[in-house]
């Protein structure tokens, strides 16, 4: 399903796990992949991209690609927080970096985001929720991580 390992910047064998959405952006080539199709401008988009990431998430799991499918449940996950952060404050802008980063006024931001959110957190539930990812993910953790 992927290129050469070779250009990653994070080999498979070297991925942890981490908390949440942490080392989405660093293990190639699912980064990449991934990546593309991630969106959450509208809801429409939203539905969209998080059924295509979520069936690339299903494709690696068939292929025993836990690297790729955890990646794909952190683009779920990130499209989920990312669109919230959009329906919380106008322009996904939750500091004022003008203001000694205070906390911005919350409940000015896009009510589409909120729309684009439930896209996403259904699918990034349905992913969290497959006993097939849930063993992979618990036996990569305690054999790497």
């Amino acid at each position: 399903m992927h290129g050469n390992p070779a250009s990653t910047t994070v080999h498979t064998e070297q991925y942890r796990v981490g908390k949440g959405e942490q080392g989405v952006l660093i293990c190639e080539p699912y980064k990449s992949e991934i990546g593309q199709y991630w969106r959450f401008k509208t809801s429409e988009i939203a539905l969209e991209s998080s059924n295509k990431i979520y069936a690339l998430f299903a494709t690696y799991l068939a292929a025993h690609e836990f690297v790729g499918a955890d990646m794909a449940r952190k683009y779920l996950q990130m499209g989920y927080t990312r669109a919230r952060r959009y329906a919380n404050y106008k322009g996904g802008k939750k500091y004022d970096e003008q203001n000694n980063y205070r906390q911005l006024e919350r409940g000015t931001g896009d009510q589409e985001k909120a729309e684009a959110a439930k896209m996403f957190y259904q699918k990034w539930k349905e992913a969290e929720a497959n006993e097939m990812y849930a063993n992979m993910k618990k036996k990569w953790k305690h054999e790497r991580g």
